[in-house]
């Protein structure tokens, strides 16, 4: 059994559920930087989230709650660290 402490989930807490490799749910969403069908990249509270794959939709984005649901065919779900050159994977996904 789950203890939840406030039963509600806030915008600063991050968490990823991904369901088989076609639905993705995101919380902790604070931006959605650029989005086409085959890349995501978002701001969260944990940092900057890639997600790759092919016929990707945004299905319900609440920024307000901090939530993104992403349907499609995922191949891959990457973190970006902040310290490296902002080049290499964005120029390599969106290039």
């Amino acid at each position: 059994m789950m203890n939840d402490r406030n039963n509600m989930v806030s915008a600063a807490e991050h968490r990823l559920e991904l369901v088989g490799r076609e639905r993705l749910t995101v919380s902790g969403v604070e931006d959605v930087d650029r989005f086409d069908e085959t890349g995501i990249v978002m701001s969260t509270s944990a940092g900057t989230l890639v997600v790759t794959g092919e016929d990707l939709h945004i299905g319900k984005l609440s920024l307000d709650g901090g939530e993104l649901h992403v349907d499609g065919r995922i191949d891959s779900v990457t973190y970006e660290d902040e310290g490296r050159s902002q080049g290499g994977f964005f120029s390599r996904l969106f290039g």
